[in-house]
């Protein structure tokens, strides 16, 4: 189990670049990360990576080894989720991420009744707005909106979700409800996501005519989704939001739909994971699990009975 520890090791500082971070996603600490990939250093009798006081890079030798060490894990992990299967007690570990309006609202509250079912089971969950790549951050499942750029990982779909344009009464009140896409642009402030590498800078409108990308403008903007909706609730601007993260505000009247008659394209709601051989059967239990609870909670979900 030492060496395999170590190969663990490797792949993480490998795949981040940094033996810290490596370190703290393992939650070992940053001596002990070290002292494994000595000691498979070591062993193999080569120098995996050049370390300075500011840089770690991987040499020609720990360039060959990274594919290697991945199929020797792939390997072991697949082994280890066989046997799990046939036990019929999975356990072990499972790193989950999640935007974080989703993951607040339909993924962590569901955790607790998954872990009561599976308690072998840990889930380690991250929320983030940011793009999230699969492999390099060790993640077993990720849970997004939109379209998934990696055409190598497997995709599991959950719904179309309804989207809206919104704001609080208090900014329609000040700058008035926009009639048209073009008022839309050219005389409300727009609330939007942005952050490095962010896929959607327009709003996709239905019109008549099709679908129409609007680009929009406000003096905000934030990598965070909540951050934009509670500056919509302060009457900072317009936001456009799927609608299980705002539901709850248009029925206590604290938002209010606008532009109707133009609402956003509904966005894909799905989740991703590795495109192994045989599915980890930890994965695909929370999976299974989240997409029953997920369908049933925003199945009901309708904008009209809330306007």
């Amino acid at each position: 189990m030492a060496y395999l520890d170590n190969i663990r090791t490797f792949i993480r500082v490998y795949e981040l670049g940094n033996m810290s971070s490596a370190a703290r996603d393992m939650r070992i600490s940053a001596a002990v990360a070290s002292a494994r990939i000595s000691q498979l250093e070591e062993h193999l009798g080569v120098r995996l990576f050049q370390r300075t006081t500011r840089m770690l890079n991987p040499t020609e030798q720990g360039n060959i080894f990274y594919p290697g060490a991945r199929k020797i894990l792939e390997a072991v992990d697949e082994a280890e989720d066989e046997v799990n299967e046939v036990t019929l007690a999975p356990r072990g570990v499972l790193h989950v991420s999640a935007p974080l309006g989703l993951g607040r609202r339909l993924i962590a509250p569901e955790v607790a009744a998954f872990h009561a079912e599976y308690p072998l089971i840990k889930i380690r969950l991250r929320l983030s707005d940011r793009k999230i790549d699969l492999a390099t951050e060790g993640l077993d499942v990720a849970f997004f909106q939109g379209v998934p750029e990696d055409s190598s990982l497997r995709i599991r779909k959950i719904a179309d979700c309804e989207r809206v344009l919104c704001a609080s009464p208090a900014y329609i009140a000040q700058r008035g409800d926009p009639k048209t896409i073009a008022a839309l642009r050219a005389e409300h402030d727009c609330l939007n996501l942005r952050y490095p590498g962010a896929p959607e800078f327009q709003w996709p409108l239905q019109t008549k005519d099709g679908v129409k990308r609007i680009e929009v403008n406000g003096p905000f903007e934030c990598d965070d989704g909540d951050v934009l909706t509670n500056w919509a609730l302060q009457g900072l601007g317009i936001i456009m939001k799927p609608l299980f993260e705002v539901a709850d505000h248009i029925k206590d009247g604290r938002l209010l739909a606008v532009l109707p008659q133009h609402p956003p394209v509904p966005i894909q709601m799905a989740c991703l994971y590795s495109h192994r051989r045989k599915q980890d059967p930890k994965a695909r239990l929370f999976i299974d699990f989240m997409v029953t609870r997920i369908t049933k909670n925003i199945g009901d979900l309708r904008l009209d009975p809330l306007a």
